[in-house]
């Protein structure tokens, strides 16, 4: 029956790898069509969300599964919680990755209003902070949950001077700018609340290995 379990454990952490990996690039690709102003690119985001979906459906009924079959304790019970609550986050970052592309669909056919310099930043900043949340979850790696955690103020200050700039520099010196300013403001928001999930991640990885909610404490990270 242990050895039944394991193996149980060992497929559904496989699971939750993939779909990280289809996430990891769907954050990507929209960055990508945004990069190239690629219509193509963008709707091929969106189509793939669909796989991300079903992939969560899966996840979460082997954890219940799981839970039903084994009634598992303690770090076992941890662990198949936190996948399930994992999955709910990588599929909200996959969303989000919609939510890009669909504004790069209501950018295609204009000029960008300006170089991109920012919001490339922030976006090798989430697509960093996903994968070091999800590689801190195989790893059972706390301290590399821990460094995750803390970039989160960074990705909220390149948000903030981005959306500064877009409506300080931009909008209200110039209102005809709205339809090319307002995109990008979401895509920053969108990038900055892709960071969020995967700290919300990189928390539940460290309840999981330590047993301890460091939600709205970061003086718990501290070393205990």
């Amino acid at each position: 029956m242990e050895k039944h379990f394991d193996q149980e454990l060992d497929a559904l952490k496989s699971e939750i790898l993939k779909m990280g990996a289809l996430v990891e690039n769907s954050i990507a690709e929209s960055v990508e069509s945004l990069k190239q102003l690629s219509e193509e690119r963008a709707r091929k985001v969106i189509a793939h969300d669909k796989m991300v979906d079903q992939m969560e459906n899966a996840i979460d009924e082997m954890c219940v599964d799981l839970l039903a079959l084994y009634q598992p304790m303690a770090a076992d019970l941890r662990f198949i919680t936190m996948v399930l609550e994992i999955t709910t986050d990588l599929e909200r970052i996959a969303d989000l990755g919609v939510d890009i592309a669909q504004r790069v669909l209501e950018l295609t056919g204009k000029p960008l209003l300006k170089p991109l310099v920012d919001i490339p930043k922030l976006a090798q900043l989430a697509q960093r902070m996903t994968k070091e949340a999800l590689d801190a979850f195989v790893r059972k790696d706390a301290e590399m949950a821990k460094r995750v955690i803390l970039l989160d103020n960074e990705a909220d200050k390149l948000r903030n001077f981005v959306q500064k700039e877009l409506l300080e520099d931009y909008m209200m010196k110039d209102p005809t700018t709205a339809p090319r300013a307002l995109p990008l403001l979401l895509v920053a928001r969108h990038l900055e609340r892709i960071c969020d999930h995967a700290t919300n991640i990189a928390e539940d990885v460290i309840y999981m290995i330590e047993a301890r909610v460091v939600k709205h404490h970061p003086e718990l990270l501290q070393d205990k």
